[in-house]
């Protein structure tokens, strides 16, 4: 394994400097991906950061999400939201047969999707980042998944949705699953996200072999001027 799990305290920074490098825009201390890929914000030194410094890679009234250390606010930057989240790893392989998955590359039907499960965090270059699987019925997407931030050696895991009306038939361990054999399989590890009160997720995601790292927080910002 090449991974280093202290890079996950701070994990868009870290994904920004090395395996998604390409999508980064802003200064030395502070980086965010590109509009349109996903609205993260990484800094070198959290606590000591300037977010002013991405000035010119955004714009009035753009919120933003920083996940770990909250650094202090400028007076022209506003906190909308706190979200308590875990974060979980993953290195070993899953015992798990996933039949009905399947590759996508239909952006509009992954956008429809995620929107109506988990809007906010999904955008049209999202499915640039990494791979995404789907479970399709009768021709419809109904279950995707797929890789988001990624660090040397690691990958996260994200857009884990499952319409309201396919839900409980096991489609989302399929999907993690999937991604985590073929990401082990390459050396890789895997991380994920959910929120502290979705216990659900976590009876998923502790089935398929992940281990709780820590707690940790996202932060959504908003630019006021």
């Amino acid at each position: 394994m090449r991974n280093n799990y202290e890079t996950l305290d701070n994990p868009v920074w870290h994904a920004l400097q090395t395996t998604h490098k390409a999508f980064a825009q802003g200064t030395p201390a502070v980086r965010r991906y590109a509009a349109g890929t996903l609205q993260f914000v990484g800094c070198a030194d959290p606590l000591h950061a300037d977010l002013n410094e991405i000035l010119p890679w955004t714009s009035a009234g753009e919120k933003m999400i920083i996940i770990g250390e909250l650094p202090p606010l400028p007076d022209n930057w506003k906190l909308l939201r706190q979200l308590d989240c875990i974060q979980m790893i993953c290195d070993q392989p899953v015992s798990l047969l996933t039949p009905d998955v399947v590759p996508l590359d239909d952006v509009e039907e992954m956008l429809a999707l995620v929107n109506l499960v988990q809007p906010g965090f999904f955008y049209r270059d999202t499915p640039l980042l990494g791979n995404y699987f789907g479970i399709r019925q009768e021709g419809k997407l109904v279950a995707i998944a797929g890789e988001r931030t990624k660090i040397t050696g690691l990958v996260e895991v994200s857009a884990v949705c499952t319409h309201p009306e396919f839900t409980g038939r096991g489609y989302a361990q399929q999907l993690v699953a999937h991604i985590v054999n073929r990401n082990v399989a390459n050396g890789d590890a895997l991380y994920l996200h959910f929120l502290t009160s979705n216990d659900r997720a976590r009876k998923v995601y502790e089935r398929l072999g992940f281990s709780d790292r820590r707690a940790i927080v996202f932060w959504e910002v908003v630019r006021e001027r």
